[in-house]
């Protein structure tokens, strides 16, 4: 019976370890969840700062905030030419759909419309009709 009270006793050791050992991990999950929330409010931070430093002194940035500086603008002015392009595309929607409600509608004809008179069943499988030979 000494046989099975220390296997018990081992089994109950390595449950509890395992129990501990659980916990510790969701702890350390919980803890990494926190860490990346944190992070998520430092970018954005830097992102407010980021507009701010562009709003203010966008026009004359100090020294190694210029070449960021000039990406925005460019990028700006290049949003702002595409957007220009949209309008003009827009435009030209309207003009073609104006356009094509002035043309000729040419009706379209069923087959049971068609009246075949002067073509045979040979003909067609010939791939002529009468008035090509």
């Amino acid at each position: 019976m000494a046989f099975f009270d220390n296997l018990k006793g081992k089994v109950s050791d390595l449950a509890q370890a395992g129990v501990a050992k659980s916990k510790q991990l969701a702890e350390i999950a919980k803890l990494k969840a926190a860490n990346m929330a944190e992070q998520d409010a430092i970018k954005k931070a830097y992102l407010e700062i980021g507009k701010l430093y562009y709003a203010e002194k966008g026009t004359t940035p100090e020294g190694g905030y210029a070449a960021a500086c000039e990406k925005i603008t460019a990028a700006k002015a290049n949003i702002a030419a595409n957007n220009a392009k949209i309008e003009e595309l827009k435009d030209g929607d309207d003009e073609l759909a104006a356009a094509a409600a002035d043309a000729v509608i040419v009706e379209e004809i069923s087959a049971d419309e068609v009246v075949a008179e002067d073509v045979t069943p040979q003909d067609i499988a010939d791939g002529e009709s009468k008035e090509e030979a």
